[in-house]
């Protein structure tokens, strides 16, 4: 399955990210540093998430979309949150009316079609930068239970990463000189499916198993911290495979 939820959860899903972003925006401030990404202030990732919203709803409608303008617009704005659920509604707003079986661009791999591809990746998107606003207001990077995020979410997201982020031409999940190929085992107890990752030379090779995968190293943690810790915004699930992991460079 290319995604563990229904059109309307994932939609469900955005809306309490959108949310829990703006709530964790404001209350940390827009010229607080975001922990889990350098060199950004919460402003400046209120307006690349805003950014990205308006952007997967131009792609839904097949439309282009100044990105560099439109970030800039929001980090200039002078309600910058209300300008983030501005977005978020425009794009809810299109997601709807657009027809179940419409074509459009999806860029990953294993991807649902283009209604449910956007509903589900802006769902995941918008929590890990949530998850970024929170960690702004914290100081730090959350434990698991202090986010929102329920098991089910967390392991669509997981799926989405490996599946669909993973394989891509573009990873740098990669062999380096005198290296060994190398396959990591990724698993959950909240689920009995889990998933391989064999590193190689060329673009990483996922596979989704119905049952506990084997590999030379193995990431293994509860759902939501293992969703978190593989999106590089957890530091509290230990692996040998975290130095291979790195490398993916997937933010």
């Amino acid at each position: 399955m290319p995604t563990h939820l229904s059109f309307d959860e994932h939609l469900a899903g955005l809306h309490e990210a959108t949310l829990m972003m703006s709530r964790y925006c404001t209350a940390a401030g827009l010229d607080v540093d975001v922990p889990p990404c350098p060199e950004w202030t919460v402003r400046r990732l209120i307006g690349h998430q805003g950014m990205i919203h308006r952007w997967a709803r131009a792609a839904l409608r097949n439309e282009t979309l100044d990105e560099a303008a439109t970030e800039k617009a929001g980090r200039s704005s002078s309600h910058p949150v209300e300008w983030l659920r501005d977005g978020a509604v425009s794009l809810v707003t299109t997601l709807v009316e657009t027809p179940e079986d419409a074509e459009g661009l999806v860029f990953l791999h294993d991807a649902p079609p283009a209604r449910l591809f956007w509903a589900r990746r802006q769902h995941h998107e918008t929590t890990i930068h949530g998850v970024d606003a929170l960690a702004a207001s914290l100081g730090r990077l959350p434990r698991a239970e202090e986010t929102w995020i329920g098991t089910t979410a967390a392991l669509d997201g997981i799926d989405e990463l490996l599946m669909g982020f993973v394989p891509r031409s573009r990873s740098k999940l990669r062999l380096v000189p005198d290296e060994e190929p190398v396959t990591i085992a990724v698993r959950t107890p909240d689920a009995s499916q889990s998933w391989t990752v064999h590193v190689t030379e060329e673009a990483p090779d996922a596979v989704r198993h119905d049952g506990p995968a084997e590999g030379d190293l193995v990431i293994e943690a509860p759902a939501v911290a293992l969703y978190l810790a593989l999106w590089h915004r957890y530091d509290e699930v230990e692996s040998d495979a975290w130095p291979w992991w790195s490398r993916s460079a997937i933010r």
